[in-house]
């Protein structure tokens, strides 16, 4: 199966319409958003095109092939505008591997959670990556619409058994093969 994984959209329609040009062009099985959809938050400037109710639009087009986190940004209100749920965190296997998916500003790196997984994927640091410690293999999109820390606007790819973190245009960034 292939999967697209973006985070931290931020309320910027610009990137929520490149996040369906990805789709499009990457053509994925499902999109999963680990969350910060509609709002900046205190920490951060407003987004490019910083329009949430145009973002619930964009998403609610995709919700088909959606599956969505809550992340540390997002409120219940959110849900009256989404017509999909928003999860804490979803564990799934994928490509015969057990993914914990989550936000990422609770379990992350450095604070795994109790469950049985072997694929840790985030988002929140806004700063894509992917890395292999101990029997875990993390990874983090890095940021749709606000990288930080020098890194680039990012997504990931998982497909077959590969792990690629891709710049907007499609670009690999890094790639892992499990």
């Amino acid at each position: 199966m292939k999967v697209l994984v973006v985070s931290d959209i931020h309320g910027s329609s610009y990137y929520a319409e490149k996040i369906k040009e990805i789709e499009e062009r990457e053509n994925p099985e499902k999109v999963i958003v680990l969350g910060d959809l509609y709002y900046h938050g205190p920490r951060n400037d407003l987004t490019k095109e910083y329009s949430p109710m145009k973002v619930s639009e964009i998403l609610n087009s995709m919700k088909d092939k959606l599956l969505v986190l809550r992340g540390n940004c997002d409120a219940e209100v959110d849900e009256m505008i989404s017509e999909f749920n928003l999860e804490d965190h979803i564990l799934m296997e994928i490509n015969n591997k057990k993914i914990y998916f989550t936000h990422g500003h609770k379990y992350n790196i450095e604070n795994i959670p109790y469950d049985d997984f072997e694929v840790l994927i985030y988002g929140h640091i806004h700063q894509g990556f992917i890395e292999k410690r101990g029997d875990y293999l993390f990874a983090n999109p890095g940021s749709i619409a606000l990288p930080k820390g020098g890194t680039t606007n990012s997504y990931l790819i998982l497909d077959e058994n590969k792990f690629i973190l891709k710049d907007i245009d499609g670009n690999v960034i890094q790639e892992y093969e499990v």
